[in-house]
């Protein structure tokens, strides 16, 4: 047997699971975890300039290929304390992370030592399992275990703390004979699909409403197989974004309060039987339940047990991995073709098509200042469908998704349920790094994009290109929207007159200086004919230089963004505009129908 420090074992282990990148911040701590780290090669780390950006980078890694699991790590005390937000974002999406924080030595852990906190409990709540790793022999199964976690089941994060006596004790240890665990995915039975697909096949109208879970289960051709099979119409949830094109023939548009599309929300509710697939019926989706959920029967399939019946009670439901199951569904729905049962949903589907015709929002707008609808238009000329987007939250991040158009999984990369403002640079960085030759686009609100700006150093100095689309309305878009039902507007105002650069009046933050001052490159637009110049010259400079380019758009102070004030999927009121003629939606989808 060969004996190493257990912090050699666990570096062994993390490369004989496939990991091959690691973010992180080094310190005492966990520095004889980088001792072993660096000796043992074959894992290639990024520095991050704050701990939770490290985590936002590992989430940005997982979510950009099937089987990545992304690792941050820290050391010990605010290291972790850091981290919780990136775990707290990747649970509630998902998402596997691995968190590796370092702790005081064993016997001054519970007497107040420099940096010692109880971080396993801290973090329990937001991960599938958070441990201190208290005998040194335990850390090959606590590692073996952890990776066996975060993919079994629900996919999400854990964290692993080890105190500093831990890692430089020396264990029996045989990497040669190391075998990850059995992962474990619950699987629909035949029966049970069947029974599905004959309500399906009952209805009259129905959906699929494809979420996250599809993602996440590798299993995006299966769900297009079976809704062509089928004749199906699909809504993509806003984490199922990309599972199939925007311009195919069955997707129906997004639905939801916020983050939809006019056509989807009124094809969904003139539907009568909703296949809800790896989604989690998010409120920003459903909003009121019964206006949601009248006039319409629900099968809902999920991995996780506990989540049919947690938000409402499906008409039926299904315990299965998404791709286990669209393997039976795809199955039974070949079967069914063949034998010519399958009933025609031609003039269905072709219905919300039409819906998809008539009812847009109007994206061109050649005022100056810049309205944000514009930005969305340029941004759909410039980049082409193997773009890769990354955004959080915010009004800039819901007219996105209004406006901009997805063609393929993990191609719009976003924290759904967390919505941690400064997600996105670190994220952004995270896809750029899993996938070097793609071209990735962040897009950011100036909030979003100020909370974490010094992780844009981190592009410069590991040459980590990126495109970063920065609509600034020196404003907190989305909570002064949200601030108009109480009839305030109430420290939400960013603007200042900046005394460096009084060319900017009072949009504050010179943040092309603050761009270049991190080593990237930056470009500020104020006309918006200049936008699309200004996209492709960005894209050069990321070839050329190998940074992230920031494209800064100056917006008008206050855009009020589509989306329901009563928290009702029939109630989005439209504020602008809406298209009534062809070349007031250029990018489109489809050609405005009149």
């Amino acid at each position: 047997m060969a004996r190493m420090t257990a912090a050699r074992a666990a570096v062994e282990i993390l490369k004989r699971e496939g990991v091959t990148d690691a973010f992180g911040v080094p310190g005492a701590a966990i520095n004889p975890f980088y001792a072993a780290l660096k000796t043992s090669g074959g894992i290639t780390h990024t520095l991050a300039r704050h701990v939770e950006g490290a985590s936002h980078m590992a989430e940005g890694y997982t979510r950009t290929h099937p089987g990545n699991i992304g690792v941050c790590i820290g050391t010990s005390g605010p290291a972790g304390t850091d981290m919780i937000t990136g775990l707290y974002s990747a649970t509630g999406d998902s998402i596997p992370i691995l968190c590796i924080t370092g702790q005081a030595p064993t016997a001054v852990i519970h007497k107040e030592d420099f940096q010692a906190v109880d971080i396993a409990s801290i973090a329990k709540p937001v991960t599938k399992m958070a441990v201190t790793v208290l005998e040194a022999a335990q850390v090959p199964g606590v590692f073996q275990q952890a990776f066996h976690l975060m993919r079994s089941g629900r996919p999400g994060p854990v964290l692993i703390d080890l105190p500093i006596d831990v890692q430089m004790t020396e264990i029996e240890f045989d990497p040669g004979t190391y075998e990850p665990l059995p992962v474990y995915k619950p699987a629909a039975t035949r029966a049970q699909i069947e029974k599905a697909i004959g309500m399906l096949n009952a209805a009259e109208r129905p959906l699929i409403v494809a979420g996250g879970g599809i993602i996440n289960a590798d299993a995006a051709d299966l769900l297009v197989e079976f809704a062509e099979l089928t004749g199906t119409p699909v809504v993509p949830t806003l984490m199922g974004w990309g599972v199939l094109p925007d311009d195919h023939e069955l997707n129906a548009g997004m639905v939801g309060l916020q983050t939809s599309h006019r056509y989807g929300n009124a094809t969904f509710l003139e539907s009568d039987f909703v296949l809800g697939i790896g989604n989690r019926w998010a409120n920003r989706h459903t909003g009121k339940l019964d206006v949601y959920t009248a006039g319409r029967k629900f099968v809902h399939v999920d991995i996780e047990p506990t989540q049919i019946g947690k938000i409402f009670a499906p008409d039926y439901g299904i315990t299965s991995d998404a791709k286990a199951a669209l393997e039976l569904f795809v199955e039974v729905a070949r079967e069914l073709k063949a034998a010519g049962t399958l009933p025609d949903r031609s003039a269905w589907a072709a219905a919300a098509q039409e819906r998809k015709a008539k009812l847009q929002r109007r994206t061109h707008f050649d005022d100056i200042p810049i309205k944000p609808q514009r930005v969305y238009e340029e941004m759909n000329k410039a980049f082409g469908p193997e773009t890769r987007y990354v955004s959080t939250i915010g009004l800039s991040q819901i007219a996105g998704a209004q406006m901009l158009h997805v063609y393929r999984p993990r191609h719009w990369i976003n924290c759904g349920q967390a919505g941690p403002l400064g997600w996105t640079v670190p994220a952004a960085l995270g896809v750029a790094k899993a996938d070097p030759g793609a071209q990735v686009v962040a897009l950011s609100g100036d909030y979003d994009f100020q909370f974490m700006i010094e992780e844009l150093a981190v592009g410069a100095q590991h040459k980590i290109p990126y495109v970063h689309v920065l609509v600034n309305n020196s404003y907190l878009g989305l909570i002064r929207q949200a601030q108009r039902a109480f009839d305030i507007d109430f420290q939400v105002k960013l603007e200042f007159e900046n005394i460096n650069a009084p060319e900017l009046g009072v949009y504050g933050v010179d943040h092309v200086k603050v761009a270049e001052g991190l080593g990237c490159k930056a470009i500020r637009v104020t006309d918006p004919n200049e936008l699309g110049d200004a996209l492709e010259q960005a894209k050069k400079l990321a070839a050329e230089h190998r940074v992230p380019v920031v494209v800064e758009a100056i917006l008008e102070r206050v855009t009020n963004i589509s989306m329901s004030g009563t928290n009702d999927i029939s109630d989005v009121v439209e504020f602008e505009e809406l298209a009534t003629r062809p070349e007031h939606a250029p990018t489109a989808i489809k050609p405005l129908k009149v």
